[in-house]
């Protein structure tokens, strides 16, 4: 296998790649044919929107796999966390569905190459994470498959709301 070279992975970095791009292929077709101003919309109570989804779920995939690679001060960052959920003036959805792109890469790259999918960080001081715990590269996979497969639900209810779509069905 060559340097990032996703298509001769095997075994459970095969299974993992699948699961993590089956998430992503469905938050990304929820996005189909949208206009920037469709993606920007609320269309229920809550205070997300298709084109935040995309934004969130791609900073969330950057940092755990900075985490992988540099341990918790990866997760460290003072962005406004209620910010990564809307889109805000100047993106596109176009922009924002290119980062996700590049960060897929990245993160499929990372878990073509990774020595060590046992390898683990300790978790970042959270009052949701047990204290002293630490994750592996493994764990922190399956947490972005899990993440991004929740998104994408969010994301099929926010469209049909926004116009009948739905993802599945």
């Amino acid at each position: 296998m060559t340097s990032g070279d996703t298509a001769t992975l095997t075994g459970e970095r095969a299974d993992l790649l699948a699961g993590l791009r089956k998430a992503r292929h469905f938050l990304r077709f929820t996005v189909r044919d949208l206009t920037d101003e469709q993606a920007a919309r609320r269309t229920t109570v809550s205070e997300l929107c298709l084109g935040g989804l995309i934004k969130h779920v791609t900073v969330v995939e950057r940092r755990w796999t900075g985490f992988i690679l540099d341990g918790p001060a990866a997760m460290e960052d003072d962005a406004d966390w209620e910010a990564l959920f809307r889109m805000e003036e100047g993106e596109t959805l176009a922009g924002l569905l290119d980062a996700y792109e590049e960060t897929a890469r990245r993160t499929d790259e990372l878990l073509a190459t990774l020595p060590d999918l046992d390898a683990s960080q300790p978790l970042p001081d959270r009052p949701w994470f047990a204290p002293g715990a630490h994750w592996s590269a493994r764990q922190v996979l399956l947490h972005l498959i899990s993440e991004t497969a929740q998104h994408s639900g969010h994301a099929d209810i926010i469209r049909e709301a926004l116009d009948g779509a739905k993802t599945m069905g």
